[in-house]
């Protein structure tokens, strides 16, 4: 039985997440644990968040779940993060003052601002809450079924603003451009949640239980 374990420090929508991977793949074994053998033995991991990014850091760090982290990634085996979980993989974050993440990828996670407006005037609410259009930079496995411009649900004030944008695997605009999708070898990230984007997102989580972490 092929198993995924969701890392819990506290910090993440874990009830959501779980549900969601046990209705893409009934008989999938979902682990909801902050136990590193359990989190150690299984085929694949994935990192959720929500929340503050000081308040995620320092439960990561004081769980020594960033060393599960960094093992998991070292390992080869597939791995998701959703949201805060994307964030905190990136070097730092400009919020509570700034924040260093875990630094897995260069990209520093930047604030919407008080007063954010479309070119054309519109002001935008804060946080972006809600649909949006995810248009794909290049194939990936995660995104086989799921059509280019795809909506997904988004629920954040603060976005990635990545520096090896040929790691990109995703942009959206909300009155800036930013990264919503990262991917790099056996590592796929979105700032998206998935678990709360109906048929598109459960797509995505279908062929995270199916990816063997190649490209």
């Amino acid at each position: 039985m092929s198993s995924v374990a969701v890392i819990d420090y506290g910090m993440g929508n874990l009830h959501s997440v779980a549900k969601a991977l046990e209705h893409v793949m009934p008989g999938v074994e979902v682990l909801v644990t902050n136990d590193p053998e359990k989190v150690r033995n299984a085929d694949r991991v994935l990192l959720p968040g929500v929340g503050a990014i000081r308040d995620c850091m320092a439960e990561i760090r004081r769980q020594g779940v960033d060393k599960e982290v960094a093992e998991a990634i070292a390992s080869g085996k597939p791995f998701l993060g959703i949201c805060v979980g994307y964030q905190a993989l990136m070097q730092l974050s400009e919020e509570n003052s700034g924040v260093d993440c875990l630094g897995h990828f260069d990209g520093t996670v930047r604030y919407f601002g008080d007063e954010l407006k479309e070119p054309g005037g519109e002001r935008l609410k804060v946080p972006h809450m809600g649909w949006n259009e995810v248009h794909q930079t290049f194939d990936h496995p995660l995104w086989e079924g799921i059509e280019d411009g795809s909506r997904f649900y988004f629920v954040h004030s603060y976005y990635v603003d990545a520096v090896d944008k040929p790691l990109v695997a995703g942009n959206c605009h909300y009155g800036v451009d930013f990264d919503v999708a990262i991917a790099r070898d056996n590592v796929f990230a979105t700032q998206f949640h998935p678990e709360k984007s109906h048929t598109v997102g459960l797509q995505l989580l279908k062929n995270f239980l199916n990816w063997d972490g190649k490209v």
